[in-house]
């Protein structure tokens, strides 16, 4: 069975780092793109970053330059790697998982999702 578990939310202060995890289980990265997504309250879900299965990497305006995703296909683990952070990067933060892509480009739209690990950026 597909599952996807993240991990490594917390509570951090302004200009702190965190790094993110997303656990996958019962598929290989090699075939899947991994897409990041927040929501924040009373907004709409967002779009982050995404790694594609051969490894692009695409990532949303707001966040390039600070946050850096990667995998590592053996143990079934992406990463995002979140520095400089703020209060509106304060969000519930998902990992996602499509099948559907090119081995070399990911997009904003995912079939399998986990169940999101809360970051909540304040002094």
């Amino acid at each position: 069975q597909l599952q996807l578990v993240e991990s490594g939310g917390g509570l951090v202060q302004p200009g702190e780092s965190l790094r993110l995890s997303c656990a996958a289980s019962g598929f290989g990265l090699e075939h899947f793109a991994i897409g990041w997504f927040r929501q924040a309250p009373g907004k709409e879900r967002e779009g982050v970053s995404c790694i594609s299965a051969g490894g692009g990497t695409n990532y949303a305006d707001s966040v390039k330059g600070r946050f850096t995703i990667s995998k590592d296909n053996a143990k079934r683990m992406v990463y995002l790697q979140m520095n400089s952070l703020t209060p509106e990067d304060t969000a519930v933060y998902y990992c996602a998982a499509d099948p559907g892509y090119s081995f070399s480009y990911c997009g904003w739209t995912y079939e399998y999702w986990g169940q999101g690990t809360q970051v909540t950026v304040s002094s």
